[in-house]
């Protein structure tokens, strides 16, 4: 098979562990930056177009976007899908799951248990919103953020109104603000389950190193391997499903009502590989041999 992964580039840990296993297995593999491709949009004719070569000759994309690069990262994967190219991650899943109010909007509606979570402009409200989320304290969120970034956690309402407020000031592009409620017997842990196709090949535990409600890695937290129960695995798959990703990252935390999905990430690091030793660039590789051979049949039945 011919494999392009969209990458920022080569050196990326995920990156290379892709290329790697796509090469044992004798497959032709090329890393794509995608920010260097561009689309040509005309009548029945569209194409993407990369150091001067059409992408359509690749039988499947991995597409590795970066959070900042969303918007036209996406826009390329969409370009490709009308080429008919098989997409591991579809453009409009990797788009759902960045914007945290859409994601938790489609969690919801489909039974999936999240924190309770409020959006809204209007910060004279904050008494009423902050009583509807049981108290302080709360949770409060840029709806586009990443890594830990964006989220504060505000102790009483006096301090939420003032960080609310701080947010619309400096939110120019209009991006969304939630309130979610604080899971105190889950503060500063979580889990990362990463989920391929409809299982999860992976999961860890990640724990802050200090009073950081935060457990993310980028914040210095720390990892260890953990054993999801039944109900854990079935949400994550829920979840990763709701969103319509093939690959995801599901962080979800153990409350006394049961796990909680907090975030669902279409571009997993693949840290997780070294806290565990689960291959899941392998899985990866194994449901894109799958899924693009049965895509490739379809087209063909179709013609």
């Amino acid at each position: 098979m011919k494999i392009a992964i969209l990458s920022n580039g080569p050196g990326n840990y995920s990156t290379k562990r892709l290329k790697e296993v796509c090469e044992k297995r004798g497959h032709e593999v090329e890393v794509i930056r995608y920010r260097d491709c561009y689309a040509s949009i005309e009548k029945n004719n569209p194409a993407v177009s990369y150091d001067g070569q059409d992408l359509s000759r690749f039988d499947a994309i991995i597409p590795r976007i970066a959070t900042h690069m969303t918007r036209y990262g996406t826009a390329i994967v969409r370009q490709l899908e009308m080429q008919g190219v098989y997409t591991l991650s579809s453009s409009i899943s990797i788009a759902r799951s960045r914007d945290k109010l859409r994601s938790m909007q489609l969690l919801a509606k489909v039974g999936v248990g999240i924190p309770k979570t409020i959006f809204s402009r209007n910060s004279a409200d904050i008494d009423d919103m902050i009583d509807k989320l049981g108290g302080t304290p709360v949770i409060i969120k840029l709806a586009r953020g990443t890594h830990g970034n964006g989220v504060v956690l505000a102790e009483s309402k006096k301090a939420a109104k003032s960080v609310l407020q701080a947010f619309y000031l400096s939110n120019e592009d209009g991006t969304n603000i939630l309130l979610q409620e604080f899971i105190k017997e889950s503060a500063g842990v979580d889990i990362r389950a990463f989920v391929v196709g409809t299982r999860v090949v992976a999961s860890m535990k990640r724990q802050s190193l200090d009073d950081d409600f935060r457990s993310n890695l980028h914040k210095g937290g720390q990892a260890d391997v953990i054993k999801l129960t039944d109900e854990e695995r079935k949400v994550a798959v829920k979840a990763a499903r709701a969103l319509g990703l093939n690959v995801a990252g599901v962080d979800l935390m153990r409350s006394d009502r049961g796990p909680l999905v907090l975030e669902v990430n279409a571009s997993p690091g693949f840290g997780i590989e070294k806290v565990t030793g689960r291959d899941v660039a392998s899985a990866i590789i194994d449901y894109v041999e799958m899924n693009a051979k049965r895509s490739k049949k379809k087209d063909k039945v179709g013609a």
